[in-house]
């Protein structure tokens, strides 16, 4: 490795951030394979430690390792997923299967496990503080998680499946960056984009040519099923070339078509899961989460299911009866849902998105909406660093000080939609905060917002903004971190509790305090009208069956794949999808799961198998948090106090449960969720 890679030491900028203006494709791969080295070398010296297993010899010692693995793979991961390019996603093919390698080196170590069940068995005598404890709970569960408990012959088999699968959520993602790439909607007559408005038209012809395709027009796939210009487009078979476009995106034939690879991810999943000991994959994974196992899940649904489906079923028959009285002659199909819907909406609220959107202009949305929110909660103030260099010129930094003045966090935010981007909306760090290691918190958040043409405003939906506020809230969570030791900071919880804190900021989008301060018209300054403020708030629960039905489909699915046996022979993915559905109860046909199998990257690449539940499990637990803020008097610096430091500033550091608990003083109720869903009438 060249001695100028920039991932050799950690870097001199402010928090140690990536010199972006240093970084380029070609360190990535030796500074991985170098790290690797130096890693698998710290944990061998640790391994054949001739002295007798302590906390800090070993666990201490863990947490110290790898440093400038960590760095590389921050950065890598940032870009591999935000700002890819052919070269790096050649990379993260090639090195995926190494990383795997490694992390098994070190959690199928069998000195080194030894070492760590010895600290593990004499826990309750090393008068080791709360984090401390935590941390040897942590890592003797990891291990036997892992496979640790395993014979050798055991642990080579779970070897070749890991790599295999490390390989195969490498190759699923760039084949599915590709597939939504190359299923964009090109029309030739500016005629069949009817309905959108000239600014949305005006960036289809600019994609377009940026897509070497002058003169015509082209709709970028967003990750899920729906896509926003289905709301707008006027022309029924644009919509359903639109729809039909999203669903087949990865079932073409092709070098694009995912369905191989996920059939091989399911099957190695369930052999995984059947060396470690478990019936299948999802009660391997669940077991270090809230949830504990399938069945637990499996009753969430069953409380959530029937409500949403009948509410589903009467928002259909509404739009029948639209389309059947302006003579459509036709059946409601999944293209025609949200453009009849909005109909419906605007019928019944007298609401029109493009009425709402100009109230919301990106940069006000930020400072006056998710910053404000925070400086009222928590104190924070904001300064916009143009010093920093960023990796690309869409990409904004922020320098966040606390309530007392201090430097706390740097925070990213890349807005956006790219073509070199994934789809969806997702928060991580660059740098993490460790006490420890002295480390304070390094944000992004990524989303994929349509880009403005130039000189045109950054106007977003009602749902943008939401998902703004989402993705702040797991920045908060990280920004927020207070922990000794880097395994348990910040974020890193269980998922079905890390997506508590991002649900639970949403809320605050929608606070009348917070609302009215950034819900200005982009032209005048001129605040919402408190008539569409109040039609927002009763269109709120509007569309909820559709919305919670998709998502749950989504979750079933992941479930369903996941909680396949080993020796399971699935042959046909569409079957098979079709048959989970249709088992559980969720096969509506004018109501596709938000992701079908094959473009589902949050359960085949993203680290939520058997884990897509979390959102909604979380939506309980955010509900039932909020109700307590709205009993204690709303958006007060008191009551924003007491959720950071009994929430956000915990991290993983004790049982996730009885956390929750300790700050509702009882355990999560679901009924607030069912009331803000609009599923069942407010107490």
């Amino acid at each position: 490795m060249s001695p100028d890679n920039p991932f050799l030491n950690a870097s001199t900028l402010p928090f140690q951030t990536a010199d972006f203006s240093k970084i380029k494709d070609a360190d990535f791969k030796p500074a991985i394979e170098v790290g690797i080295r130096q890693q698998l070398a710290e944990i061998k010296e640790i391994a054949e430690n001739s002295a007798a297993a302590s906390f800090e010899n070993t666990l201490v010692a863990m947490e110290k390792s790898g440093l400038m693995l960590h760095r590389v793979n921050c950065v890598f991961n940032l870009l591999s997923g935000a700002n890819t390019d052919s070269i790096l996603q050649k990379v993260s093919e090639e090195v995926a299967p190494d990383l795997a390698a490694a992390n098994d080196a070190i959690f199928l170590n069998t000195k080194l496990f030894k070492r760590v069940e010895s600290i593990y068995n004499q826990k309750e005598q090393l008068k080791l503080d709360a984090e401390s404890k935590r941390l040897v709970e942590f890592y003797y569960q990891r291990f036997v998680l892992s496979g640790a408990n395993l014979s050798d012959a055991a642990k080579d088999s779970l070897k070749k499946l890991n790599g295999e699968e490390a390989s195969l959520d490498a190759k699923y993602t760039n084949q599915l960056l590709a597939a939504a790439k190359a299923g964009a909607l090109v029309v030739s007559d500016k005629a069949e984009l009817a309905g959108l408005s000239d600014e949305e038209i005006d960036a289809a012809a600019t994609a377009a040519k940026a897509a070497k395709q002058p003169g015509k027009w082209l709709i970028s796939l967003q990750n899920t099923t729906q896509q926003p210009a289905l709301q707008s487009l006027t022309v029924r078979a644009t919509r359903e070339k639109l729809l039909k476009a999203s669903l087949n995106r990865a079932e073409k034939n092709d070098s694009n078509d995912t369905r191989a690879t996920i059939l091989r991810l399911a099957t190695i999943r369930a052999e995984k899961a059947k060396l470690i000991g478990f019936p299948n994959f999802a009660a391997l994974t669940l077991m270090d989460q809230m949830a504990k196992k399938p069945e637990a899940v499996e009753e969430f649904f069953d409380r959530l299911v029937p409500a949403a489906t009948a509410k589903a079923q009467k928002e259909a028959a509404e739009i029948q009866e639209l389309i059947d009285k302006q003579k459509g002659g036709f059946k409601l199909e999944p293209w025609d849902w949200n453009f009849y819907s909005e109909q419906v909406r605007k019928a019944k609220y007298n609401i029109d998105e493009a009425q709402v959107k100009p109230y919301f202009e990106l940069n006000s949305v930020l400072q006056n909406g998710v910053f404000y929110a925070a400086n009222q909660l928590y104190g924070l103030t904001f300064k916009e660093r143009k010093d920093i260099p960023v990796y690309n010129k869409d990409v904004r930094v922020f320098e966040v000080f606390d309530k007392d003045g201090s430097s706390l966090a740097l925070f990213y935010c890349d807005y956006f939609k790219r073509d070199n981007k994934n789809g969806g909306a997702w928060m991580d760090n660059l740098v993490g905060q460790s006490k420890l290691l002295g480390t304070k918190p390094v944000i992004y958040n990524i989303c994929n917002f349509a880009k403005p043409a130039d000189g045109q405003p950054a106007l977003i939906s009602f749902d943008d903004v939401t998902t703004m506020f989402h993705e702040f809230g797991h920045g908060l969570h990280g920004m927020f971190a207070s922990q000794q030791y880097p395994s348990l900071s910040g974020t890193a919880t269980a998922r079905d509790f890390v997506e508590f804190p991002s649900q639970f900021n949403e809320h605050w989008a929608s606070d009348p305090q917070v609302f009215k301060n950034y819900a200005k018209h982009y032209k005048t300054g001129e605040p919402m009208p408190q008539e569409l403020v109040d039609k927002i708030k009763k269109a709120a629960t509007f569309n909820q069956g559709y919305k919670l039905t998709e998502i749950i489909a989504a979750a079933a699915l992941d479930m369903q794949w996941h909680t396949v046996t080993a020796g399971t022979t699935i042959k046909n993915v569409d079957t098979f999808e079709k048959e989970a559905l249709t088992k559980t109860h969720l096969n509506l046909s004018q109501v596709p799961p938000r992701y079908r199998s094959t473009y589902f990257l949050h359960i085949w690449s993203n680290g939520y198998s058997a884990g897509y539940y979390a959102y909604l499990w979380t939506e309980m637990l955010d509900d039932d948090a909020f109700a307590w803020f709205k009993e204690h008097g709303g958006l007060t610096r008191e009551n924003g106090q007491r959720f950071r430091d009994m929430i956000l500033s915990q991290g993983n550091t004790q049982d996730l449960a009885t956390m929750y608990r300790n700050f509702r003083e009882r355990d999560p109720d679901i009924q607030p969720m069912l009331e803000n869903r609009g599923l069942v009438e407010n107490k």
